[in-house]
């Protein structure tokens, strides 16, 4: 059985109104951590930038505004259709992230194929697995910070 689904996917990353340029983002995700997709973002002289959370958001965000606190998923509005927008926050530090809906659509697609939205629990050892994915989070977060 596949553990993992990944796809690349090009980005507008938002600076302001009159400046953005694309990005490449690797979307991930994995059945140890069922709940949660990871976009690793490739910003031009960082390091990468990795955030985890809902999948459940992005699948929901494609629709209609979603998210409270540091992610938020939106459709762009009525005038730009089959566009998504992602709103990254930590503090009072934001990021704003455009996406074409399609390639997130059969990204999502493909992990409900892997594990199908509302079967996150039955997993096997999903115990088991969550502290290694808590851990691997901290990480994450410790060598980025």
């Amino acid at each position: 059985m596949r553990e993992s689904v990944q796809a690349e996917v090009m980005m507008s990353f938002l600076v302001s109104e009159e400046l953005s340029f694309r990005i490449p983002v690797e979307l991930r995700y994995e059945c140890c951590d069922p709940y949660a997709v990871r976009l690793t973002f490739h910003l031009p002289g960082d390091a990468p930038v990795t955030w985890a959370f809902g999948r459940e958001l992005l699948v929901d965000g494609v629709g209609r505004p979603c998210g409270e606190g540091d992610v938020r998923v939106s459709p762009a509005g009525s005038d730009t259709l089959g566009d998504v927008l992602i709103r990254l926050q930590v503090g009072l530090d934001q990021a704003l992230f455009r996406s074409s809906v399609a390639p997130l659509v059969a990204f999502l697609d493909r992990t409900d194929k892997l594990v199908p939205l509302g079967q996150e629990g039955a997993l096997a050892d999903f115990d088991a697995h969550l502290d290694e994915a808590l851990d691997r989070i901290l990480a994450e977060e410790q060598s980025a910070g």
